[in-house]
């Protein structure tokens, strides 16, 4: 069964209560999100025993939000539409994620994932294929080079392919918006932004990055969603944190269930799923044996 037969199965009613979409669950899972790193750099500010041990976790926290971002992208946390948009764009802004942008760069994934000329994720870069091209990624390097290359692109009227016309001139306001608003940090607090953001995330991506590696790393570039998307099966502080999207091959073959009816969605797919890790670990060292 692939992801079209699997979505044709499902009833009215069912499709209706796994799309329902409510307030409550994201806003109790952004308040535990925030309330850790705001304790985190409580912890940091205040200069306490091994202050600096702590940037470890707290970046981590803070570069997982790119999960909400992402849920935001597709409008599903919040059943409340600006909600879901100002979560979105600040969100991004933190992580020098535009969130216009990236909403575009992001569906034209969905609508081409796996596919090495027009999945904007891999199209020009593949996945490494060796340790020392793994290394190289785990340093988060090819997410600076492209946020920052898509940055400048989008600042100077040249925005990429997969942005709509209709979403052009929006597309370059924001990016110049978001340079402009960077440079007025750095310039007013250089040493806080460091300390509290740039440094944070720079720790945080090699999580991140293997993370996201496993949504679709050693997957088959096909059609069908449950076998050229992996599902993690994880614990549940990762699921926490990644907001329920380790069980991305459910996200993306019913991309409109929020984040808390995916284990409703995951317990009626798990059986046809082509790729399933039962961890990161297992997934990484999987990953590290195929590598030249």
């Amino acid at each position: 069964m692939d992801h079209k037969a699997l979505l044709a199965s499902l009833s009215p009613e069912e499709r209706q209560r796994l799309t329902a979409r409510r307030n409550g669950p994201a806003l109790l899972r952004l308040a535990a999100h925030l309330g850790a790193l705001a304790a985190m750099a409580a912890y940091i500010a205040a200069a306490a025993p091994l202050w600096w041990a702590m940037l470890l976790p707290y970046g981590i926290a803070l570069t997982f939000l790119f999960t909400l971002t992402h849920e935001c992208t597709h409008q599903t946390p919040f059943r409340t539409r600006w909600l879901n948009e100002a979560t979105g764009h600040l969100a991004g802004a933190v992580l020098l994620l535009p969130f216009l942008w990236f909403r575009y760069f992001h569906f034209a994934h969905h609508r081409h994932t796996g596919d090495p000329a027009l999945d904007p994720e891999i199209a020009g870069h593949p996945r490494p294929g060796t340790r020392t091209a793994l290394a190289l990624y785990l340093t988060g390097w090819g997410y600076w080079h492209g946020n920052l290359t898509a940055l400048w692109r989008n600042a100077a009227s040249r925005p990429a392919a997969y942005v709509p016309p209709a979403k052009r001139r929006a597309v370059v306001w924001e990016a110049r918006i978001h340079i402009a608003a960077y440079a007025l940090l750095l310039a007013l607090a250089p040493t806080q932004a460091f300390t509290f953001w740039l440094l944070p995330l720079l720790l945080g991506q090699p999580a991140l990055r293997l993370y996201l590696l496993a949504e679709h790393g050693l997957c088959p570039p096909v059609a069908n969603m449950l076998a050229n998307t992996r599902t993690t099966l994880t614990t549940r502080l990762i699921r926490a944190l990644a907001w329920n999207m380790p069980y991305h091959a459910e996200h993306h073959a019913f991309p409109a269930v929020p984040f808390h009816a995916l284990p409703r969605l995951h317990k009626k797919t798990r059986a046809h799923l082509h790729q399933v890790s039962p961890g990161y670990a297992a997934f990484t060292q999987s990953y590290l044996r195929s590598l030249r």
